[in-house]
């Protein structure tokens, strides 16, 4: 799965102004990020999963893999809070041309340890392609503990997580205790270089959708632990990181793509498009952004 190191950026889904998917723009989006991302992750939550419906996500796969013009891994997103209704999404999807499935944590519901393994052991079970784990407890309130993650990762089909708890610690404590070849995935683009001198191998982003050359620089320092180097790429997006989540994601970024004229700032209810507020903010620091990746 050395396929899945590096940058995978967890695509937008363009809207336009009627809320409909704009596959123009998802087609700019995609030539714009192949500049420097390894993979793409479809259907994460920067996309918008949640307020997309089945033959929505199925169309965005489909024209991602046909529109995909660096021949790029993509890893696809399914997971959920009822455990048969993911069970019956793997049975209906196709995955011709998927490397590996990001499945998020149920949610809602807070299920106790015991319950999250058995409802990844199932969904492993069932799925014809790898499952990542996703660990987000900021938006599920629950946990996917460092021993959960460790037996779990004893699935033949289980390969990595991202691991977007926040918790150094827990990174850690995952680091040293899974088995070698089992990916530590950041899912904080601050955390990115952290993550690697822990022994992470990559990173699924928000900002690589603005930003992918930066992305592709930090990356490739930090893998061959040039930490110097990959410092100085990821203070470029130090300021720029916390705009991005102020009024929920992906309103931020895609804001800034707007702003950048890679695609449109429309998102979906209940999500609403950034306050002139922000998007003044998101000018103001992209514009000192830009000035220090010449």
């Amino acid at each position: 799965m050395k396929r899945l190191h590096g940058t995978g950026v967890a695509l937008v889904t363009p809207l336009d102004s009627f809320g409909k998917i704009d596959y123009p723009a998802l087609k700019k989006v995609l030539k714009h990020t192949a500049k420097g991302v390894d993979y793409y992750v479809v259907m994460g939550t920067t996309g918008e999963s949640a307020t997309m419906k089945k033959e929505e996500k199925h169309g965005v796969l489909n024209f991602v893999l046909k529109n995909n013009p660096s021949r790029l891994p993509v890893v696809y997103g399914i997971g959920g809070n009822n455990t048969s209704s993911v069970l019956d999404e793997i049975a209906s999807s196709q995955f011709d041309g998927i490397t590996a499935v990001l499945s998020v944590s149920p949610y809602y519901n807070k299920p106790s340890q015991e319950g999250i393994i058995r409802h990844f052991s199932l969904v492993a079970d069932a799925c014809p392609v790898p499952v990542i784990l996703y660990n987000v407890p900021g938006r599920t309130s629950s946990n996917l503990s460092a021993d959960t993650i460790i037996q779990l990762a004893q699935h033949r089909n289980i390969i990595g997580v991202k691991e977007a708890s926040g918790n150094l610690e827990q990174c850690m404590k995952i680091a040293r205790d899974k088995p070698s070849d089992f990916m530590l995935i950041s899912g904080d683009d601050l955390l990115t270089v952290p993550i690697y001198a822990l022994g992470g191998v990559g990173v699924i982003s928000v900002l690589a959708n603005a930003y992918p050359a930066v992305f592709r620089k930090m990356t490739s320092a930090a893998a061959t632990g040039n930490y110097a180097a990959a410092r100085k790429e990821l203070f470029k997006i130090i300021d720029i990181n916390g705009p991005m989540y102020e009024e929920g994601n992906p309103v931020g970024v895609k804001e800034l793509m707007s702003q950048m004229g890679i695609c449109g700032p429309d998102v979906r209810l209940p999500l609403m498009q950034a306050s002139d507020r922000l998007k003044a903010r998101i000018a103001s620091i992209s514009k000192e952004t830009k000035k220090g990746q010449r």
